[in-house]
């Protein structure tokens, strides 16, 4: 880990960076992929899952024999805590579907918008080391509450050809039929492109690793959207004096333990909780079963002593989290001064596995500084916002005047006499 005491303000932008990886490299791996991709379709995943996955996949699509046999291999528990995440994220994310409402600008003249939602879209979860069910909630409740028509599923399978049961479980759950055994870059060129088996899509959402945001960033040459440049997972912890050493250690270690290539940054302006929460660290980290991971991503995180909670602020807004613990005591006069952050973790009891599972807030975030100019997956996320406007007759006589006016000053002329034809 880097220690940091009072770090000079002029510091700040070299420490706010991210690891950087060789994109020259990843982008000339993702270019091949695509291009087998889009030659030979199904046989591509296949030999491309055996590839990176060493995964035997005759078949793309999940049978409908894996289908039927799932609920029988998850336990009962946990079948009743993705119950509960999922009614919880369900009730965040439906109290974002807003009413329809007309605005009369001038007389006669109404405008109003409505939702569309995206017809095809595709979700990607990631399935190697960690493979994250609760994803699917998080991006197939939003996706069935805005009313796409299609929605798609892929994910990695295991070395011998299987998703994982809880993945299945989640999706089904979620009325998700299309599930797809193949991962990575792939499987983004296989919703970009489409293949025989999968159906391309308009619109790709998903977290994963720096090929899977390359290919995300590539599938936009061809027309397909995505949710978020979002890469590597990061968190920053701001604290005070009344924090708990051992709950920021906990929050740290929550998202070192993603992958090596994530990020995790701790601030406090107190000696104290700055020692003790190093110790904690040390402490918890080597009890993880994930630790070899969790330690590399350690190794460029970021520890950081500092004068104030201010200061800490606008270093952390600066740095534009994924998220942002804080473990403050009055943490509500700092909300204000909060600008760039994906999700925000309030006093010492809400850890940042509670937005990840439960809580009901989405838990795909922008990462890497998106922050910036990015917002987290929402109900929005998965819509079109389409503008109406009606003109009665009254209502063209009181604006055509300035339409044209303006019109002629900008040479436009036909547009012009489109008002012009009709006011006569």
């Amino acid at each position: 880990m880097k220690i940091y005491r009072y770090p000079e303000r002029e510091t700040w932008p070299d420490l706010v960076k991210r690891p950087v990886f060789k994109r020259e490299e990843i982008s000339g791996l993702i270019e091949e992929i695509f291009a087998a991709v889009e030659k030979d379709g199904d046989h591509a995943l296949i030999q491309l899952n055996k590839k990176f996955d060493k995964a035997v996949t005759p078949e793309i699509a999940v049978s409908e024999v894996e289908w039927q046999n799932v609920e029988n291999e998850i336990p009962e528990a946990l079948k009743k805590a993705i119950r509960q995440a999922k009614e919880n994220i369900s009730k965040f994310h439906a109290a974002q579907i807003t009413e329809t409402e007309k605005i009369e600008t001038t007389k006669g003249v109404i405008c109003w918008r409505e939702n569309r939602a995206v017809e095809k879209v595709g979700i990607y979860i990631p399935g190697g080391t960690a493979p994250l069910f609760s994803t699917v909630l998080m991006l197939a409740v939003p996706a069935n509450l805005a009313g796409c028509k299609e929605i798609i599923l892929c994910t990695p399978p295991d070395s011998n050809g299987n998703i994982n049961p809880a993945i299945l479980f989640t999706a089904k759950l979620c009325g998700i039929t299309k599930i797809f055994k193949t991962g990575g870059a792939q499987a983004i060129a296989a919703m970009t492109l489409g293949t025989v088996s999968i159906p391309k899509v308009y619109k790709i959402f998903g977290p994963g690793n720096q090929f899977v945001v390359a290919a995300k960033e590539y599938a936009q040459r061809y027309g397909v959207a995505i949710d978020m440049p979002a890469g590597p997972s990061e968190v920053l912890v701001i604290a005070d004096s009344q924090a708990v050493p051992d709950f920021c250690a906990a929050d740290l270690l929550s998202q070192a333990e993603h992958g090596s290539d994530s990020q995790v940054v701790f601030i406090t302006t107190d000696l104290k909780i700055f020692t003790e929460t190093i110790e904690a660290v040390e402490k918890q980290v080597a009890k993880l079963p994930r630790n070899e991971m969790a330690r590399q991503a350690l190794d460029h995180s970021l520890f950081i002593l500092i004068n104030s909670v201010e200061e800490a602020l606008q270093f952390s807004n600066l740095y534009a989290p994924e998220h942002l613990i804080l473990a403050l005591e009055d943490f509500e006069k700092s909300i204000p001064v909060i600008v760039n952050a994906g999700s925000v973790f309030l006093g010492n009891y809400s850890c940042e596995s509670a937005g990840d599972y439960a809580s009901g807030t989405n838990h795909t975030l922008p990462t890497n500084a998106y922050a910036k100019n990015y917002s987290g997956v929402s109900l929005d996320s998965f819509v079109k916002k389409i503008t109406f406007q009606h003109l009665s007759r009254e209502g063209l006589k009181n604006i055509g005047k300035t339409i044209e006016i303006m019109a002629e000053a900008e040479g436009l002329i036909a547009h012009k006499n489109a008002v012009s034809i009709r006011l006569k």
